[in-house]
């Protein structure tokens, strides 16, 4: 167990004693009734003791970096960037994506599989420039983080992108996607609303990446998705990413892939170097109390904390930097550049806390959080996962903790 039980029993005796100079200060609410009456999630999966990388743990990749059949330059950028030894899933998928494969890719959060394709498809765009590329992804975030790792690869290669998200100018948009741009990446309702404008024609895109698969079925996108994918021609390359491989996937995968092959390097339920416990409170109103005196302590330098509701979120962010922490929200109530500058901030240090909804519970690589905290329960065991997935990255160690009553 984690040594945070000593804290909140802590934390609870300086909550009821009459000097406290936290009385003066307004309480934080939020939502009174926050865990799901129909959840059954076993609160003892909430704990986990570290569990050190062994020598057994390690990956051993058959392939380097530089063993790929793949253009000069951006080999180059990849050694740049001091990439040598491929992830498992980036070392497995590679060389089917090279060969124009169709492939199912499951693997946890945090394991490099935005590389894993855009490496491949970059190369076979200096090698055909005329080819096109559509990525669809569950969040904007997400789409936007994709585009800043294509960034990060292109040097001298030219190959332009444009980003179609919600919340963003969509006529700047539109202005972007006259520029030709060879990779398209986007979120299905803003592609889908492009594509009804006449300014996306997919007739000429010859690969599709279907990115967090899993989390857009669970967005409820699954119509617009196979509507998408139901414009593009065929014959084409077909790419699926998921961290679960649920029968909803499958369908997707037996009705608009060919021959995929297989890539699964999910060997884990749960990010076995994350400490993860439980954090006891009594009723509603003492969370924030208990959350605040956690907040103080020295080794809580760089939190994440997951909340339920979108107007509970930004409470949240409010009541924390009322109590003189420096922090910020991410929610759908936010426009793209208010939730993109928070990010940012988070990202650059400029801010030690971030609130969020599940909205960056998936795909978002944020470094060195040293903390995620459920101050809600997860609506299920898998968005659990993908929460604490935010911390722990790398091999690096992590803590999660979660609030239950």
């Amino acid at each position: 167990m984690l040594a945070v039980r000593f804290i909140v029993s802590y934390t609870l005796r300086k909550n009821n004693s009459p000097q406290r100079s936290l009385n003066s200060r307004p309480r934080f609410q939020g939502r009174r009734n926050y865990v799901n009456p129909g959840l059954r999630i076993d609160i003892n999966r909430f704990v986990n003791r570290a569990q050190s990388v062994t020598s057994e743990d390690l990956y051993s990749p058959i392939h380097q970096f530089s063993d790929f059949a793949i253009d000069p330059i951006l080999k180059r950028n990849i050694e740049y960037k001091k990439y040598i030894s491929p992830t498992p899933i980036q070392d497995q998928v590679i060389p089917h994506v090279l060969d124009g494969k169709d492939v199912i890719g499951i693997a946890n959060t945090g394991t490099g599989k935005t590389a894993a394709f855009l490496i491949p498809l970059m190369n076979t765009l200096v090698r055909n420039k005329s080819d096109k590329v559509l990525i669809m992804v569950p969040t904007r975030e997400l789409a936007q983080q994709i585009q800043s790792e294509l960034f990060s690869f292109n040097n001298n290669l030219y190959i332009k992108s444009a980003v179609c998200i919600g919340g963003a100018n969509i006529r700047a948009q539109m202005r972007d996607l006259r520029n030709n741009p060879s990779f398209v990446i986007g979120t299905p309702g803003r592609l889908k609303d492009l594509i009804e404008r006449k300014v996306l024609y997919l007739g000429n895109f010859k690969t599709v990446v279907l990115d967090e698969a899993d989390r857009m079925l669970d967005m409820g996108f699954i119509h617009d998705m196979k509507e998408i994918l139901s414009l593009m021609p065929t014959p084409r390359q077909t790419l699926l990413f998921s961290a679960t491989l649920s029968p909803k996937i499958e369908q997707l995968t037996k009705q608009f892939q060919t021959n995929p092959v297989k890539v699964s390097v999910k060997t884990r339920e749960t990010l076995e170097h994350v400490a993860q416990d439980i954090v006891h409170v009594a009723h509603q109103g003492q969370k924030i109390d208990v959350l605040h005196n956690l907040l103080t302590q020295p080794d809580f330098e760089k939190v994440l904390i997951f909340g339920e509701t979108k107007h509970g979120v930004q409470e949240l962010s409010n009541a924390l930097n009322v109590r003189g922490h420096k922090s910020t929200a991410i929610h759908g109530n936010k426009n793209q550049n208010a939730r993109q500058k928070a990010l940012q901030q988070f990202k650059r240090n400029e801010i030690r806390i971030l609130v969020a909804t599940d909205v960056a519970a998936r795909g978002l690589d944020i470094p060195h959080v040293s903390h995620v905290i459920n101050f809600d329960i997860p609506a299920s065991y898998d968005d659990y996962v993908h929460r604490i997935g935010r911390t722990g990255r790398a091999g690096n160690p992590g803590k999660a903790l979660t609030f239950v009553r």
